[in-house]
Formats: structure tokens, sequence, C-alpha cells
């Protein structure tokens, strides 16, 4: 655990002695090809470890072997353990014990984590529990406070406000590294005094603020929003975005999640244009648990960003030493140097860089994907599992979207999705008047908004196009960034009814209906976003989920990330929230009808 792990200060007098071959290691690993990421270098060195640190890296470690020393031999490379600079755990479906079990076999032993998703719903003890059990984890797991719950006053409502004294309260944790993303970058563009207090609390604590500026406008709302304090952005798609935040003294952080494809537009920036790579960050933000189980968690980030153009070494850095250094734990973590914890991976090549072997703190913890440590649990109380709370079962009526009198067609604003991206467009659409009601259309059906958090019974209603469904069919999840109320998509408005009573009867989840049947269902019962059972287990269900998706016409990649942002009313262009349909290029409420808002 966290509090039992000794300091560099309370190791020392042992590490110097390891060092100087008076004192034997705990581990010593030889004949590996050791990557410095201080210098980009590859050397023949080997690594003794002693009090889960790193005591002494340099050539021919014999010296500091003893009777009881565990030595290890590798002819492969040496590399630091990998560090994910920005992600939320709750993305992932899993609790953080189950995240973190899922991660270790593919190298990642740091997360940098925000977990405003709970926040949103069980506020600042919600995040304490992600916190307390994050702490508990055999890799090193730091949370950022959030800072936004809600992302955009005035536009959504969430079950739970974070306040300024929740922030200044949060910053004497001892796992809190700083403030998590700033979303509301009107707010701080604005100077709103809770904004300017949530930041002067986390750089008065001498922590770092994460930076979220989900705009392409990088005039004078940009250069405000960076004066304001924010320190790094991963909200980039392009390779202007990436050099005007490095040009600002921000670190641009390059992500690769389930279905933000966001590094091979910006690494150009370094690839091509030649920027310092020390202040670019690879990072995942969101993985569901389907990519954790069969595709990789921060390996597959350097893998991808090597795969477009960048150097091993280079991509290697962004994810180990740029990430501790951005943090200020540059003399923690993140390299195999002296008095660094002993985070370190076997691997065979740097380039498809499988995962062979996993150290951290110098305990081994997997093995070729085999994970060989405890995850432990935090006993969750009852009332996480009691957050569905949207008043009566929901009737097909409720779903309905009417029509200004004598109308045939109309005009309507629609919710764009655009594949592999975290942006929507606004789109418009004539739609089909029956009966008074106005119907989807081709690629045009419904999205609903579900308040979930006040049992209020409200319902807003709009339309969505991109996902291709077809047939009578419906969609609904629990997990609606950020104020996750539940999102219902479909082209039947029984199915929404029947997808919508599913998730309120097993307290969250993400249920696929057709036909007037279910399909899949992945119950997600704690606060609505996540599950305590293995991650195995999770991702076979969302497999199923993705399967019954396609079945019901969709093609999209990782469309079940799409669905729940949605309602993510921090990042352009259209969006809908328990309040309404959000023009967030305006940050106003609008109109589903054109012509009237």
């Amino acid at each position: 655990m966290e509090n039992l792990f000794k300091t560099w200060s309370e190791s020392a007098s042992n590490l110097i002695a390891v060092a100087a071959g008076r004192v034997p290691a705990d581990t010593v690993i030889l004949g590996g090809q050791l990557v410095n990421v201080h210098t980009r270098e590859v050397l023949r060195w080997d690594v003794a470890i002693s009090d889960g640190r790193f005591a002494y890296v340099g050539p021919n470690a014999s010296h500091c072997i003893g009777d009881k020393t565990e030595v290890l031999r590798t002819e492969g490379f040496l590399i630091p353990g990998l560090c994910d600079g920005h992600m939320h755990i709750e993305s992932g479906m899993l609790t953080p014990a189950e995240f973190t079990r899922a991660v270790i076999p593919h190298g990642t032993t740091t997360m940098f984590t925000d977990p405003h998703e709970i926040a949103n719903v069980l506020g600042i003890n919600g995040v304490k529990l992600m916190h307390d059990e994050g702490l508990m984890q055999p890799i090193n797991i730091y949370t950022q406070m959030p800072s936004c719950a809600p992302s955009a006053p005035g536009l959504e409502t969430t079950g739970f406000k974070i306040t300024a004294a929740d922030v200044s309260e949060a910053m004497t944790w001892p796992g809190i590294i700083g403030l998590g993303e700033m979303m509301n970058f009107p707010g701080v563009i604005d100077s709103d005094p809770q904004m300017l207090a949530e930041m002067a609390a986390t750089a008065d604590a001498n922590k770092t603020i994460g930076g979220h500026y989900a705009s392409t406008d990088l005039g004078t709302a940009f250069h405000a929003y960076a004066a304001g304090g924010p320190a790094d952005d991963h909200e980039g798609t392009r390779e202007i975005d990436a050099q005007m935040r490095v040009r600002q003294g921000m670190r641009a952080m390059l992500r690769l999640g389930s279905a933000w494809y966001d590094v091979e537009s910006q690494i150009t920036a370094i690839t091509e244009k030649g920027l310092d790579s020390r202040n670019f960050i690879l990072c995942t933000d969101d993985c569901h648990s389907g990519t954790l189980v069969h595709e990789g968690h921060m390996n597959r980030v350097v893998r991808h960003a090597i795969a477009c153009g960048c150097d091993p070494l280079v991509a290697l850095q962004m994810a180990t030493l740029n990430t501790a250094t951005h943090f200020g734990l540059e003399r923690e973590l993140g390299s195999i140097t002296p008095g660094r914890r002993a985070d370190i991976i076997f691997t065979s090549d740097l380039e498809t860089l499988p995962i062979d072997y996993v150290i951290a703190r110098g305990n081994t913890v997997a093995i070729n994907g085999d994970i060989k440590t405890e995850c432990p649990h935090l006993s969750w109380p009852k009332n996480v599992r009691e957050t569905v709370n949207m008043g009566t079962d929901k009737k097909s009526e409720d779903f309905l979207i009417t029509a200004p009198e004598g109308m045939s067609r109309v005009d309507v604003r629609v919710i764009g999705v655009v594949e592999n991206q975290a942006p929507t467009k606004e789109l418009n659409a004539s739609l089909p008047v029956r009966n008074g009601i106005i119907c989807g259309e081709g690629e045009v059906c419904q999205v609903a908004l579900v308040e979930r958090h006040q049992a209020t019974g409200a319902v807003t209603n709009a339309f969505v196009s991109g996902f291709g469904y077809k047939g009578d069919m419906a969609v609904a999840s629990t997990v609606a960034h950020d104020s996750h109320h539940m999102i219902v998509v479909g082209t039947c408005h029984k199915n929404m009814a029947l997808a919508a009573n599913r998730l309120a009867k097993v307290g969250g989840g993400v249920t696929v209906w057709k036909g007037g049947e279910e399909l899949a269902l992945v119950e997600l019962p704690i606060a609505g976003l996540m599950s305590d059972a293995a991650a195995s287990t999770v991702a076979a269900k969302a497999d199923d989920m993705v399967k019954a998706m396609a079945e019901c016409g969709c093609s999209l990649n990782n469309a079940y990330m799409q669905h729940s942002l949605l309602a993510l009313v921090v990042i352009p262009e259209l969006r809908i929230s328990d309040l309404g349909l959000v023009d967030v290029k305006k940050f106003e409420i609008t109109s589903v009808l054109r012509g009237i808002g």
C-alpha cells in the first residue's frame, strides 16, 4: 500500500549501501538492454533493486548480489513502467482495483486519474472512494480532484456539485496530485470566481492544474484560457492544436482511447515540424474494458505513436519521463535511474512492444500477460449502488417529439456523430410528421436523456445521426458524460422505454434492445458507472453489447463511447442535457426545431 512504501529519503542509506556493494540487493537484473529515457540511449547496463527502488543502474551489478538476492536475466530491453497522463477509470466500466488488474499485464505502472464521472453522481464522497481504493493498489495511482461538476453550469444538472471548498479540502489528501481537467473553459476565459478559486487552491498547494480546451478557436479565447493556469490539454485534434499548446508552455497530451484517435493528427508536430518532444505526453483518456482486455492500455498507445512515425525512444519518453516531469514526480518515477520507484518492463522489441515481464515498486506483478499480484478492493457502501432514480417507469409516450400543428415535414437540428472523435457536428434534417409526431428517417434516429439523479421524471428528446441503426431497437446507458443521467438512442419509442426501465431495475449499466427483446446487458451497479466484477467478465459482456449494437445496424468503431458522450455539453457542436438541446458553440439551450431557437 502507498502509506507503507518508503520514501527515497527513508531508503537512501540502504540504496547507497547496495550501490556501493556493502549490502546485497533484493533483486538484480542482468544482461538487459536498458532504455535510458533521460538521454534516449540504449545501454548494456544491469539494475539492482532494494526497498522497492532502483539502487544501482550501471555496468555489471554483480557486486550487488548476495545469497538471498533474486537474480533475473534477460537479453531483451528494459524500459520504465508506462504512465497514463490523463484518464478516467470509470470509462473502463471497472472499479480502480479491477482496472488495475486489467492494465498491469500491459505494463502500466502509473496512472493519473480524474474521477469526475463519479463526482457528478456522488460528489466529493465518490471521489474519496476512488482515491482511497487507488491508494490500495500495487501500482501508482494519483488522483486529480475533479474541477467541474457540473461541467457547464446552467446547461445541465448533476447529482452533486463540486465546490471550491471541496477542491481545497481534497488538496490535503495524500493521493491528490492536482486539479482535474478544467472543462468549463468559458468560465476560465470569463474569470468565473469559482473556477479561479479552484485553480488558486491548486496552485497554492503547488499541484498541477489539468486543462480541457475543447474549441478550435486558437485566438484571444485560447490565450486567455492559457493565462488562467491550466498546464496541459488533451482535447487537441490537429497539428496546430499541439503546436499552440506547447508554445504557451502547456503540455500537449495526445490521446488514443477506445474511440479517440488524436495521436496521428498531432504527432507530426514532432516528426515533421521538429518541436521538442519533451513537451508532449501520451495518454488514453477513455478506454472501455473490451479495449483493455483485448488490445492493451498504454502499450497500445506507444505502439500506435511508433506506427505513426515517432521514434520508439521518443514515444517511450512521452509515456514515462515526460509524464512524471509534468506532475512534479521526475525524482520519484518515470525512468530507470537510482532512487526512483522500481517500475520496469522487460520487452523483446521496442516497436511492437510485447510486455514480457512487469515489476512495480520492486515486486513482480505480471509475467507474459498473467497477473502475479493482488489488487485489493474497497468495501463500497450500499448507497453507491442505489443511484438510478428516474421516477416512475417510462412509457412510449415519454419519448415522443410533437410537431407544430398542420406540419407534414419539419426541419430539425440533429447531433451528428463523428467516428473516432469526441466532437459532434450540428446537422440539419427534414423529417416527416405522422399523427403529429416527428419521426426519424434514414440515418436519423432519436436520442433521449432521462433524468436519473433526483427522480424528476424529466425526459429530453432530440435527434442524432451517424450510428446507422435500423429496425425497431434501442440502446440505453447510465454512462452519459459528464452529468451521467441516462442516455437512450433508438428507432422505436417502445424499445426506448423498455431499455430505460431495464436499467432502472438493475441499478445502471448499458442495455441493447431489438424487437421488444433484450440482446445484451452490461450491469454497472456502482454509481451506474462501474462494476466490481473481474475485467474479463465485464469485457465479455461489453463484447456482447458491441455485437448487439452491430446486429441493430451500427458499424461505427466503438460506438458505445460515442453514445456516452452525446450529453457532454463542453465539447462542440451539439449535445443533449436534462435541460434541453445544447448549442456548445454558443453555450446556450436551443430548440430541436429549426427557426425556433
